[in-house]
């Protein structure tokens, strides 16, 4: 049985929708896809051991050439030295761009002596900037290599550097919030953006997710019902179900939720397809003559922050 909205959920789901990030994997000629997606949308770009910082840059040059909006992965597994730091912020400061996203990143090796998030944004801190934003990654489902404490330290550290954080891919609602609740209790309150999942077809979906470590949430959709007879025919996976899930909590203010993140796995039309059907459907106004003052409020800052869909550039999970 799939997930129906219920009391405000419906407008609360369309307008995350709407503003949601998308992410695009820096892949050579992806960014020719890029003209299904509107001028002014925010694109970040991941930054992975496979594709190198370099390219992280080279693509955030492009897509600011382009009329883009950039977010750039910043992975300190990739940063030599205090001195690199430095050149790729100058660098990032003459594209005019003013938000950041750090992980850890996958390097088995670490370039220099960086080896976690945290520790490039210590260094950050103290070097001149423009930066008005930095997010940095949490694992609602925990991490293949790294224990749940170790997480939860390493996200407290974080705290201290960064505006907010992304999750990892996850399709279990209550997992979600039930992690989500966890980590408000320990004294986490960055806002978080929700990790969701392009349609995309069943089987490829279950196969990328796999790759990025997630199984756990992947053995959970296939329990769910019509999963088998979805993959059998070849069906999409439909994102807005996790979300009506979720419900009413979408607006919590406990819970502190500002946005999605899309994992497109750079299936932009699919998934700019699947953003328009939502465009006609009612706003945060809509919320206030319902009568849900708080509701509409966080929607209509979410709204206000961002403007347009957004575009996330991300490859595969990453180290704190």
């Amino acid at each position: 049985m799939t997930a129906q909205p219920s009391g405000n959920a419906g407008p609360a789901v369309a307008a995350l929708i709407r503003a949601a990030n998308i992410e695009l994997i820096p892949l050579r000629g992806a960014q020719e896809k890029l003209n299904v997606v509107p001028a002014g949308t925010k694109i970040t770009i991941t930054c992975s051991p496979k594709f190198g910082l370099g390219r992280t840059l080279e693509y955030a040059e492009l897509a600011v050439k382009a009329g883009y909006e950039v977010v750039p992965h910043l992975a300190a597994r990739q940063v030599a030295d205090k001195a690199e730091l430095r050149d790729v912020v100058r660098r990032i400061d003459g594209l005019g761009i003013t938000d950041l996203h750090v992980i850890g990143g996958d390097a088995d090796e670490p370039a220099g002596g960086y080896r976690e998030a945290a520790e490039i944004l210590e260094d950050l801190a103290g070097l001149d900037h423009g930066l008005e934003r930095i997010g940095v990654g949490c694992y609602p489902e925990g991490h293949p290599k790294i224990s749940d404490g170790a997480l939860l330290d390493a996200l407290r550290r974080k705290q201290a550097y960064a505006t907010y954080m992304v999750s990892q891919l996850c399709f279990d609602a209550k997992a979600l919030i039930r992690w989500l609740r966890a980590t408000r209790a320990a004294g986490i309150g960055l806002p978080l953006r929700v990790g969701l999942a392009a349609p995309l077809k069943t089987t490829r979906l279950m196969e990328l997710s796999l790759k990025i470590g997630v199984g756990s949430s992947i053995r959970y959709l296939t329990r769910q019902h019509g999963f088998v007879g979805n993959l059998l025919v070849g069906g999409a996976y439909q994102p807005e179900q996790l979300l009506y899930a979720i419900g009413d909590d979408l607006a919590a203010d406990d819970l502190n939720i500002e946005g999605l993140h899309m994992f497109s796995f750079n299936q932009f039309d699919v998934t700019a397809a699947w953003q328009r059907r939502f465009s006609a459907m009612p706003t945060a106004s809509a919320l206030r003559d319902q009568g849900n003052p708080s509701a509409s409020a966080r929607l209509s800052s979410s709204q206000n922050d961002q403007a347009s869909p957004k575009i996330i550039l991300l490859a595969r999970t990453s180290k704190c």
